[in-house]
C-alpha cells in the first residue's frame, strides 16, 4: 500500500496544472482489499434495493450507501463523511449551474415556440424511419465541443419533443442522441479524458487525435446509436415523458407568433459555437492558457462552460423576447418555475459525486490499476483494461483517464510514440474510461431524472449502451491501429 500511494503521490505532481480541479489528495490510510471489496458491492447493492424495491428517493440512497461503504472498508467514520461531502460540494459546484441555467434556457426556448419550430423542420424534413439517424447526427454535432451534461441539458427538451410530436418511442429518438453526446466525450477532445490523457503524453497531438477520434466516431455512433436503439426500444417501449410539464408549457405556445428557423436553431446551438471557437482558438494558440492578456482573459472567460450557457440565455431571452412578443415578466417567471423541479436533479447528482469521490479517496481504483498493470499484452489493450477497471471503481472517465495515462506515460516515452501512435493510445483510453455506467456516475442519474426511466431500464440500456460504446470503441481503435501502423 505504501507503494501504491507514492505511486498516485508521483501520478498527481504529473498531472498538468489546468486538469487539476479533476484530482484530489487522497488520504494516507491503509485499508484491507478484501473488506474494501465487500464493503463496496454491499454499498451497491444496498442502493439498488433502496431505489428498486423500497422506493427510497436516489439522493437518500445513494447516500446511506456511500455511507455504509467507507464505514464498512474501515475507511473511517469522519474520513467516510469528509470525503462524501467534498465530492457532493465539488460536483454541485461543476454541474449544479450548469443544470439550473440549461434548465432555464431549455424553458425560454420551449415557451416562446423555438423548441417547436425545430421540432416541426426536423419532423418535415426527415421521414419517420430517418429521424432516429437524424438526432444521432444533431447529437453528435452538439456533443462535439460541449460537455455530456450541458449538451443533454440542452438535448433533453428537443428529444421529449421530437418523441411527442412523433409520436415513437423515446428510446428511438433519446438513444441516437444520447450515443452521438457520449461518442464525442470519450473519444475527442477538449473534452476532459481524452484531453487529460493526452496532456500527459510527451509526444501527444491536439489535432491528429481530435480528427482520429471524429472519425472513429462516425461508426461508433451509428451501431451504438440507431442500430442499439432497437433494441433499447424492446426493453422500454414507451413514449415521451412529460418532464418540467412540458405539455403545459407547449400548450401556451399556440397561437402566438414563432421565431424563424434559423434563430431558433442559433438559440440552440449558441453554448455549442461558443465553446467550439474558444476551443478552436486555444488549441492554435495553447499560450493563452495562462496568458493575462485581455484578449486571452476573454476567451478563457467564453470559454468557460458556465458563461458560455449564461450568454445564450441571455441572447435567447431577448431576442425571441423581440421576435415573438412573449410577455417579459411571463418569460421571466416560467424561467423561474423551472428551477423547482430540477432541484432533486442537483442533489441527486450530488450525491453521486460523493459516494464516486469516496471510492476514490479509499483506493480502490489504484489497487485494481497495480494489479492490472503488471499483465502482459499489448499496451493498447493494457491501456483499455486500465481504464475500464478504474472507471467501474470510481465512476469517473476523467480520473479513469488521468490515471492511466499517468501509468503508461513512461512506457509510451520509452517506446518513443510518435503523435499517431499516442493518439491512438489516448482514444483507447478514453474508450474504456466511459464503460460501464453505473450507480457510481453522476452521468446515470442525469438520464434517469430527465426521460422518467427506471433504474432497472438504465441498467439494460443506457448501462448495455456505455459497454456497447467502450468496447466497439476499442475495436475500432484497433483496427484504426492496423491500418495506419
Amino acid at each position: 500500500m505504501n507503494a501504491l500511494l507514492v505511486g498516485v503521490s508521483q501520478l498527481q505532481s504529473s498531472i498538468p496544472q489546468g486538469l487539476l480541479p479533476f484530482a484530489r489528495d487522497i488520504p494516507e490510510v491503509s485499508l484491507n482489499p478484501a473488506a474494501l471489496l465487500i464493503s463496496i458491492v454491499t454499498g451497491v447493492a444496498i442502493l439498488i434495493i433502496l431505489v428498486s424495491w423500497a422506493k427510497v428517493h436516489p439522493f437518500l440512497a445513494i447516500m446511506l450507501a456511500a455511507l455504509i461503504t467507507g464505514i464498512g472498508s474501515g475507511f473511517g467514520l469522519m474520513n467516510t463523511v469528509h470525503a462524501f461531502l467534498d465530492g457532493f460540494g465539488d460536483t454541485t459546484k461543476s454541474v449544479g449551474i450548469l443544470v439550473g441555467i440549461g434548465a432555464m434556457l431549455g424553458a425560454v426556448l420551449m415557451v416562446t415556440g423555438a423548441t417547436g419550430v425545430l421540432v416541426d423542420v426536423l419532423i418535415s424534413k426527415s421521414s419517420r424511419k430517418m429521424l432516429p439517424w437524424t438526432m444521432a447526427l444533431i447529437g453528435s454535432l452538439i456533443g462535439l465541443p460541449l460537455f455530456f451534461d450541458v449538451g443533454l441539458i440542452i438535448m433533453a427538451p428537443v428529444i421529449i419533443m421530437v418523441t411527442r410530436k412523433s409520436k415513437m418511442p423515446l428510446m428511438m429518438i433519446a438513444m441516437p442522441a444520447l450515443a452521438g453526446l457520449c461518442a464525442m466525450q470519450a473519444l475527442v477532445p477538449p473534452h476532459p479524458g481524452p484531453t487529460a490523457a493526452l496532456q500527459t503524453f510527451e509526444n501527444g497531438s491536439m489535432g491528429i487525435t481530435m480528427g482520429m477520434g471524429i472519425v472513429l466516431a462516425i461508426p461508433l455512433v451509428i451501431i451504438c446509436g440507431p442500430l442499439f436503439a432497437k433494441y433499447s426500444t424492446r426493453i422500454v417501449p414507451r413514449g415521451a415523458p412529460d418532464t418540467f410539464a412540458m405539455a403545459d408549457k407547449e400548450d401556451g405556445v399556440e397561437g402566438r407568433r414563432k421565431p424563424s428557423f434559423g434563430l431558433s436553431l442559433l438559440c440552440v446551438t449558441m453554448p455549442a459555437i461558443l465553446l467550439l471557437i474558444t476551443s478552436i482558438i486555444m488549441m492554435v494558440r495553447p499560450d493563452l492558457h495562462d496568458s493575462k492578456e485581455m484578449g486571452a482573459q476573454i476567451l478563457q472567460f467564453i470559454g468557460n462552460p458556465e458563461i458560455a450557457l449564461l450568454i445564450s440565455l441571455v441572447f435567447a431571452s431577448l431576442t425571441l423576447f423581440v421576435t415573438t412578443r412573449y410577455p417579459w415578466e411571463k418569460l421571466n417567471d416560467e424561467a423561474g418555475k423551472s428551477l423547482r423541479p430540477i432541484a432533486g436533479i442537483v442533489f441527486i447528482l450530488g450525491a453521486g459525486g460523493g459516494f464516486k469521490n469516496l471510492l476514490i479517496d479509499t483506493g480502490i481504483g489504484d489497487m485494481i490499476t497495480k494489479f492490472v498493470e503488471n499483465t502482459n499484452i499489448s499496451i493498447i489493450l493494457i491501456a483499455w483494461v486500465i481504464a475500464v477497471f478504474v472507471r467501474v471503481a470510481t465512476g469517473s472517465s476523467t480520473v479513469s483517464a488521468i490515471t492511466t495515462a499517468g501509468i503508461l506515460e513512461p512506457t509510451a516515452t520509452a517506446l518513443a510514440y510518435d503523435p499517431i501512435q499516442t493518439g491512438l493510445l489516448v482514444l483507447a483510453i478514453g474508450a474504456g474510461s466511459f464503460i460501464f455506467s453505473f450507480v457510481n456516475d453522476a452521468g446515470l442519474w442525469l438520464v434517469k431524472e430527465y426521460f422518467g426511466f427506471t433504474l432497472p431500464e438504465m441498467f439494460k440500456t443506457w448501462t448495455v449502451m456505455t459497454c456497447l460504446i467502450s468496447i466497439v470503441g476499442l475495436v475500432l481503435v484497433w483496427g484504426l491501429g492496423l491500418f495506419l501502423l
